[in-house]
């Protein structure tokens, strides 16, 4: 399987965030014809207000956002894995992740289970469960031969819920992100290769690049990790996107040389 990781700077303004999202996917199925297009969290809305997230916000399966994307995987026979946006459901916000298979029809649908709610070390306070409702239900799906676990960001801090998903037999994760700057540059690297190496998949880190409100940043960085927690592909620091194809004689190899799975005892 083909991957391709876009890299987005999304701001307050959905209309030009969607235009700059679909352009990448259209660029990226032309020079590369991935299978798997994943995008990076809250993709269509970066802002400081709870009213813009709340008017960028979605009732699935209508909205902008998600007709674009069911639209790019049936135009171009690939699988969307849309990173994450405001949905709005029974008068609760949720981040959520939508993905459609190769002929634009929802495969899986996914609410961000932990919410960032931290006070970073240059002291700048993020406050997620202020505003969005957290998920509940762990969520994989198949792509073609491959079963793929949905994480968001924060949620990659908490491997239990990887060892979760494993379960359901995820031999990929895919984190779309909007990780800090602060916590990206130290942190971000390491745990998508921590979370690759204990549970022996690929990993997906797909991030937001760019500054958004009050000084604040994203790390971007977007990369493609291997079951022995190799960094295979990685972005630069500039909108954009990287590709790596996913090999599973590797992956049953590194699980044939260190046989974790039979190794559990709890």
């Amino acid at each position: 399987m083909k991957v391709a990781l876009l890299q987005t700077d999304a701001r307050d303004d959905k209309a030009a965030n969607l235009r700059q999202a679909e352009a990448l996917i259209v660029r990226a199925a032309a020079e590369e014809k991935p299978d798997l297009v994943v995008l990076p969290e809250v993709f269509c809305y970066v802002g400081e207000s709870a009213e813009g997230k709340q008017a960028a916000a979605e009732v699935l399966p209508d909205g902008e956002a998600y007709a674009m994307l069911r639209g790019c995987a049936a135009r171009h026979g690939m699988f969307v894995h849309g990173g994450s946006l405001y949905e709005s459901a029974g008068g609760k916000l949720y981040n959520t992740t939508v993905v459609f298979d190769r002929q634009g029809r929802e495969i899986a649908r996914y609410r961000k289970i932990h919410r960032f709610d931290v006070t970073t070390p240059d002291g700048r306070s993020f406050r997620e469960s202020a505003y969005i409702e957290g998920g509940r239900e762990i969520v994989s799906y198949q792509a073609d031969a491959w079963r793929i676990g949905c994480t968001i960001c924060y949620d990659l801090r908490f491997p239990e819920l990887f060892q979760a998903l494993l379960r359901q037999g995820a031999e990929v994760f895919v984190v779309p992100a909007v990780f800090t700057l602060t916590t990206g540059k130290d942190h971000w690297e390491v745990l998508l290769r921590a979370r690759a190496i204990e549970t022996q998949t690929y990993v997906l880190g797909c991030g937001r690049i760019g500054a958004f409100g009050n000084g604040k940043a994203s790390y971007g960085h977007s990369m493609v990790v291997d079951p022995w927690g190799h960094v295979v592909a990685r972005m630069s620091d500039q909108v954009g996107y990287v590709t790596a194809r996913l090999d599973r004689a590797y992956l049953e190899n590194v699980r044939a040389g260190i046989p974790l799975a039979r190794h559990k005892v709890l």
